[in-house]
C-alpha cells in the first residue's frame, strides 16, 4: 500500500515538473490564440466598430455574409480555387521534390534545399514576379513573347480580370515550396535505414513500393505538420494579390476571403462583421485539417 502511494506521489511529482515547463507556452498559447479566437466568435455576433460598445445582432452578420455579399461568394469561390491548386498540388510537389533531392549526395542536396527553401525567407519576391508580369514591354515577360512575334503589343496581366487569378495561384505555389518542403527533408533524413531492409525481406521490390509502404508510414508526424501548413497557407493567400494586383484586384477576379476580412476589418472598421468573416475562415480550415488527417491516416495500410 505504502509502495502504490510513493509512486503516485512519484507521477504527481513528475508530472508537475512537466507542467512547469509547458505552462509558459500553454498561457502565451491560451492568450494570443485560443481567447482570441473565443473574442472573435462572440464579436461576430455584434455590430462593433471600436468607437462604440459591441450591440449583439444575432445572426444578422452571418446572414448577411451569405445572402447579401456577393463580393465574399465571389472570394470564397476565389479562395477554394486557390486552395485546390496550392495546397494538394503544392503538397504533392514538395513530397516529390524532398524524395528526389534526398538522394542526393550531401553537399549538393544543401544546395538544393537551399534553393527551395529561399522563396519562404525572400521579402522581395514580389519585387521579381512584378517585374516578370510587367505590363510594359520592358517586362520580362512581354519582352520575350514580343521578341519571339508571340505578341505585337505588350499585356497587360496583373490588369486583366482574365489571368490574374491564374497569375496569383502561380505565384502562391512557387512561394508556398518551402516550410513544408523543408519538413519533408527532414522526414526523409530521419528514417532508419533498416526498415528498408526488413522492408526487402517482406517483399518491397522497388523504390515506389519502399516510398508507400516504409518511408510514408514512418513520415506521418511530418506529413500532418506539412498538411497543416499547406491548408493554412493556401486558404490564408492575400498579401500575394495586394502585392501584385494592388487592393481591390480588377473587378475583384483575385480577391479572397483574407481580402474580404482586411477591408472589413482594416479599412471600414466593421469589426463585427470581419470576426463573421474569420469566423467562416477558421471552420473552413478546421473542417480541411480534419479531413487531411482522415486521409494521411490512411497513407501506406
Amino acid at each position: 500500500m505504502a509502495t502504490n502511494r510513493s509512486k503516485k506521489i512519484a507521477s504527481v511529482k513528475k508530472e508537475a515538473v512537466a507542467w512547469v515547463f509547458v505552462l509558459p507556452y500553454f498561457l502565451i498559447f491560451f492568450t494570443f490564440t485560443v481567447l482570441s479566437v473565443l473574442i472573435s466568435i462572440y464579436f461576430s455576433f455584434t455590430d462593433y466598430n471600436m468607437l462604440q460598445p459591441p450591440n449583439f445582432v444575432g445572426a444578422d452578420n452571418y446572414v448577411r455574409l451569405f445572402l447579401n455579399d456577393s463580393v465574399f461568394i465571389k472570394a470564397v469561390g476565389n479562395t477554394f480555387i486557390l486552395a485546390l491548386i496550392t495546397g494538394p498540388f503544392g503538397y504533392l510537389l514538395c513530397l516529390l521534390f524532398a524524395w528526389f533531392i534526398n538522394e542526393l549526395s550531401p553537399g549538393i542536396r544543401a544546395f538544393v534545399t537551399l534553393i527551395f527553401y529561399a522563396p519562404s525567407i525572400s521579402g522581395n519576391m514580389y519585387l521579381v514576379w512584378q517585374a516578370i508580369f510587367s505590363g510594359d514591354a520592358y517586362g520580362y515577360l512581354n519582352g520575350t513573347l514580343i521578341s519571339l512575334g508571340i505578341i505585337s503589343s505588350p499585356i497587360i496581366w496583373l490588369r486583366d480580370a482574365d489571368m490574374l487569378l491564374g497569375i496569383v495561384a502561380l505565384v502562391a505555389l512557387w512561394s508556398s515550396l518551402g516550410t513544408s518542403f523543408l519538413t519533408f527533408i527532414a522526414g526523409f533524413q530521419g528514417v532508419d535505414k533498416s526498415y528498408y531492409e526488413a522492408g526487402a525481406i517482406d517483399g518491397i521490390t522497388n523504390r515506389w513500393q519502399e516510398l508507400w509502404y516504409v518511408t510514408l508510414p514512418l513520415m506521418r508526424p511530418q506529413m500532418l505538420l506539412s498538411a497543416v501548413l499547406s491548408i493554412t497557407s493556401s486558404f490564408g493567400v492575400g498579401t500575394i494579390v495586394t502585392q501584385l494586383a494592388g487592393f481591390p484586384s480588377v473587378d475583384y477576379s483575385a480577391h479572397t476571403i483574407i481580402n474580404h476580412l482586411q477591408d472589413y476589418g482594416n479599412t471600414r472598421y466593421e469589426l463585427g462583421y470581419a470576426s463573421a468573416i474569420a469566423t467562416v475562415l477558421f471552420v473552413i480550415m478546421v473542417v480541411s485539417n480534419f479531413a487531411v488527417r482522415r486521409i494521411i491516416s490512411k497513407v501506406g495500410s
